[in-house]
């Protein structure tokens, strides 16, 4: 979650009136905010925001927008625009980039002071924006540049590597775009999503002015934004355009919030997207929802009145009119977390107070119990810490590179379409890359390594046309060490099939994560449970492992389920 640096009076600045730190404590759950640590001045202020769906309070400037609707105060609205108009500065994409990066946003921010603290602000929204909700740049990155110098129309396009020179920001001598991935700080950092393509992104003005390479660096000519400027552009480069036009509207939201008069730029794209071929941008994206009392009623336990609630869901900062049995709720344009109506509830409840929520004893009481497969899960963890393995816990969660790439395969997986981190991009579809994290981690240990886990792995199946997935519980074991054989680790599965009482046998198999003729398929009641073997050494190196390893992995639903052995009661004692 993004931890924020802010200035308390900057801050009440923006709310509207001195906040005080006991004050902030009180209103800091408005934006799921915690208060980590106070400067030795009582003016600094470190806040982390545990909310991943509402990048709009990540800045200073979105926490005291909410302070202010809380309290009922206005706050300026982002001009609405209404169809085509003339003289609108444009900006042409062209088609070589929709391979790498197809989607630009942008607006025009006038009668702004930019001083040190409004600068300091605006370099810290960059990053937390682009690393956390752009995912390291790949799905958004975002560019601020001096508008004074710039001609229009801008054009967005990709060009050769040596085709375009400018200096970069934090450099003196100007680089081709392939020197600056090669030899600039963020080249080197962000420049591997680039790697091997023929043709680089780039942004200039009319006269051929570069503005930047996105999404790595802007020019230092343009793209240096100083104390003293007052107009800015505001460009936004990514992969999703509803994104790209959710984060023009955010940021164009914190500069009105400043004072900035906004002014629309229109986007001219190459082919048609989801909002046309032509794109006025701020651009309102936000959707109408319907939200009834009895939906309200239902999920808080509390009934409300059409005025209180409608006053709560202003506060959020939405535009609430009456409608049959509830009301028609249109969310800020800042906005795209909403997805259902219990979104919508649950910022009643924020405005309202968690403490207004009277707590319920459920009416119907009902007697857990333990599942027949969380049985056979308990028993083969005893199985296996018998034979002399070590269990280990580890996320479902994880990348494509460990899951697939470094395992040798391309196994379909379930991944994540919005993830904040690539390296929890995808639901692990087997456990034993988990396993090789943890070898890998372990080269300092004595030999043998000798681990286990059961865990839930996720898995893609096509019914009736349509794609689903669903999770299932697996096993898997590992062995490393200078003498580990095939025959050494068969042993325990071995035994792990005789005491699960499940007839089983070995079949030769090809996979492409084990050495050809040292891999078998397990095969149960005619279907392939799971597979062991030794793993290939190309498979070690780029996990980076010394060791030699053999494994072997299990589905559990392939087992029968063992019923659980009850204890026999003790005897009375004498007497």
């Amino acid at each position: 979650m993004p931890t924020i640096t802010i200035r308390r009076n900057e801050l009440g600045r923006l709310a509207g009136w001195p906040i005080t730190i006991d004050m902030l404590e009180t209103l800091l759950p408005l934006v799921k905010g915690e208060l980590k640590e106070t400067g030795t001045d009582g003016e600094e202020l470190k806040i982390e925001l545990n909310d991943s769906n509402r990048p709009d309070w990540w800045c200073v400037e979105g926490i005291a927008r909410q302070f202010r609707l809380h309290r009922g105060k206005p706050v300026r609205a982002l001009p609405r625009q209404t169809g085509r108009r003339a003289g609108v500065p444009q900006i042409r994409v062209e088609s070589p980039v929709q391979p790498l990066r197809p989607f630009l946003g942008a607006c025009i921010a006038r009668s702004i002071r930019v001083d040190e603290p409004l600068l300091d602000q605006l370099i810290q929204t960059q990053e937390k924006l682009a690393e956390i909700f752009g995912q390291k740049r790949r799905a958004l990155s975002i560019g601020y540049y001096r508008l004074d110098p710039l001609v229009f129309p801008l054009t967005y396009t990709a060009v050769k590597p040596t085709a375009a020179v400018f200096t970069p920001l934090g450099m003196e001598q100007p680089l081709t775009l392939e020197a600056i991935l090669e030899e600039h700080p963020k080249g080197r950092e962000y420049g591997q999503m680039l790697k091997g393509s023929p043709l680089i992104p780039y942004l200039f003005d009319a006269k051929g002015r570069p503005l930047s390479l996105p999404p790595i660096v802007n020019s230092r000519e343009v793209g240096e934004v100083r104390a003293g400027d007052r107009n800015l552009l505001i460009e936004v480069t990514g992969t999703d355009l509803r994104l790209v036009i959710l984060l023009i509207n955010l940021l164009a939201q914190n500069l009105v919030d400043r004072g900035a008069t906004i002014l629309p730029v229109e986007i001219l794209y190459p082919n048609a997207t989801a909002y046309g071929r032509r794109v006025t941008m701020p651009h309102d994206i936000a959707e109408p929802m319907t939200l009834t009392s009895g939906q309200v009623e239902a999920v808080l336990g509390m009934r409300l009145s059409g005025a209180e609630a409608s006053r709560a869901l202003r506060k959020a900062g939405h535009r609430v009119s009456a409608a049959r049995g509830g009301w028609t709720v249109t969310p800020p344009p800042y906005r795209g977390d909403l997805m259902h109506p219990v979104d919508l509830i649950e910022d009643i409840a924020m405005q309202l107070g968690y403490d207004r929520l009277t707590p319920e004893l459920p009416a119907t009481f009902t007697v857990g119990g333990v599942t027949q497969n969380t049985r056979l899960e308990e028993r083969v963890r005893r199985w296996m810490i018998g034979l002399g393995f070590q269990e280990v816990m580890t996320n479902i969660l994880s990348s494509r590179g460990d899951l697939a790439d470094k395992m040798g395969l391309e196994p379909p997986m379930v991944e994540v379409e919005n993830a904040l981190s690539l390296q929890y991009a995808a639901l692990r579809p087997w456990l034993l890359p988990s396993l090789m994290r943890v070898e890998a981690a372990s080269g300092h240990a004595f030999y043998p390594h000798r681990i286990f886990e059961v865990g839930e792995v996720a898995t893609i199946e096509e019914t009736d046309g349509a794609r689903r997935s669903r999770s299932e519980p697996h096993l898997a074991a590992l062995l490393a060490s200078p003498s580990a054989a095939f025959s050494e680790l068969h042993s325990s599965l071995e035994f792990l099939m005789l005491e699960a009482g499940v007839v089983y046998r070995l079949e030769p198999a090809a996979h492409p994560s084990f050495l050809e003729g040292r891999v078998g398929a397990v095969r149960i009641d005619g279907h392939t449970a799971g597979w062991i073997g030794e793993l290939h050494p190309a498979v070690l190196e780029r996990w980076k492992i010394a060791m030699p390893c053999v494994a072997w992995e299990l589905n559990l639903t392939r087992l029968r389920p063992v019923p659980s052995v009850r204890r026999p009661e003790a005897p009375p004692l004498p007497g």
